[in-house]
């Protein structure tokens, strides 16, 4: 299955169905009067975050989604039928932006959440809801109300706990494959990822999900090599794991490129909790992984865990480092929102509270 993250669709709602104008007439019915039925409600539009889904490639071959318009009214005071709705599926992680590309008009991030995007049209009224004791025969009935149409961009921002960022060829696919059972395109030239890639991560009976993004370097965020648009998939991680070749020149010009990138970008990825792996480490001896560890450690406070891919060296210590950062990530996201309730409770409290005059 191809990888798409971005798209533009046009999304049209249903029209309203039109109001019958009627009267009844029987053979047997002396006074017969108006039967006129109101219309149907058109269509909603509506787009709904599914699970299973990593990517929006469905959109690239249907890029046009209406929804039906409602049923006119008719006599014998029949109801139009309402207009089927519009349910686009989506992968969980998916924002949705006006045309423009500049106003966020929904961020679907829990499985099952469902926004309405356009409203159906509301149905138009018949002549038999006009009848009264002074106008028993009314000839007004009222239109359905219009169809509301957009376009909007969908770009998806894939949802895990762990992004992997990195030169070309510091072996970010090779640690992937080693800890999950994602099997990315491995090879012995820069940029073999192409496009980001998920894998779950089973450590200690705990399980969290790690995305890996291609290669940077430097100038990313102005175009160079294949730019930093992968990098809205980092932005919802809880923490990110920075992969240095420790076989490279030197690794702290590396870690700066990298850094500069993240700074450049902005979405809040410079301050982010970063672990730093030092890979490759199979080709050194202990007295040189000691020597570069400590170069790295002048200039960042991060931690750094020397780790080999191919033999799985470091390989459980980088993975329990990555489970304490994303758990502390976590306790801080729901010490936040339980203090978002608590003060919308006390605001609660204190306007509705009764006061003796």
């Amino acid at each position: 299955m191809r990888f798409l993250d971005q798209c533009k669709i046009y999304l049209k709602s249903g029209g309203g169905g039109d109001g019958c104008l009627s009267f009844r007439r029987e053979k047997c019915v002396e006074h017969g009067g108006p039967d006129g039925g109101n219309g149907g409600r058109g269509g909603h539009v509506l787009i709904e975050a599914i699970g299973g889904l990593n990517t929006l490639i469905d959109f690239r071959y249907r890029q046009h989604f209406k929804a039906n318009r409602g049923g006119h009214g008719m006599g014998r005071n029949r109801t139009g039928a309402k207009g089927a709705d519009s349910y686009l599926q989506v992968p969980v992680g998916t924002q949705i932006f006006d045309e423009n590309y500049g106003v966020v008009l929904a961020d679907l991030t829990v499985e099952g959440q469902v926004v309405m995007m356009l409203e159906g049209g509301h149905p138009g009224t018949g002549n038999a809801a006009f009848k009264s004791s002074v106008n028993q025969a009314p000839r007004r009935t009222t239109p359905g109300g219009p169809a509301e149409e957009m376009w909007v961009w969908l770009r998806l921002k894939l949802m895990a706990d762990a992004g992997l960022v990195g030169l070309p060829n510091a072996g970010k696919s090779t640690f992937l494959s080693a800890v999950s059972r994602a099997k990315p395109k491995i090879a012995d030239y820069p940029f073999t990822t192409l496009k980001p890639q998920l894998g779950v991560v089973y450590v200690d009976q705990r399980e969290f999900v790690v995305a890996d993004i291609p290669g940077l370097i430097a100038g990313a965020h102005e175009g160079h090599g294949l730019g930093d648009r992968f990098l809205g998939h980092i932005e919802r991680c809880n923490t990110i794991l920075h992969m240095i070749d420790a076989t490279g020149e030197d690794v702290v010009a590396a870690y700066k490129t990298i850094r500069n990138e993240l700074k450049s970008y902005g979405g809040g990825l410079s301050d982010k909790p970063e672990v730093i792996g030092l890979n490759k480490c199979d080709a050194l001896d202990d007295e040189l992984i000691q020597m570069l560890s400590a170069e790295l450690a002048e200039v960042t406070d991060a931690v750094i865990v020397p780790i080999s891919a191919v033999t799985r060296f470091g390989i459980d210590d980088m993975l329990r480092t990555l489970l304490e950062n994303i758990d502390h990530a976590n306790e801080i996201e729901k010490s936040q929102v339980v203090k978002a309730k608590v003060d919308v409770d006390d605001e609660e409290n204190q306007g509705g509270g009764w006061s003796p005059l």
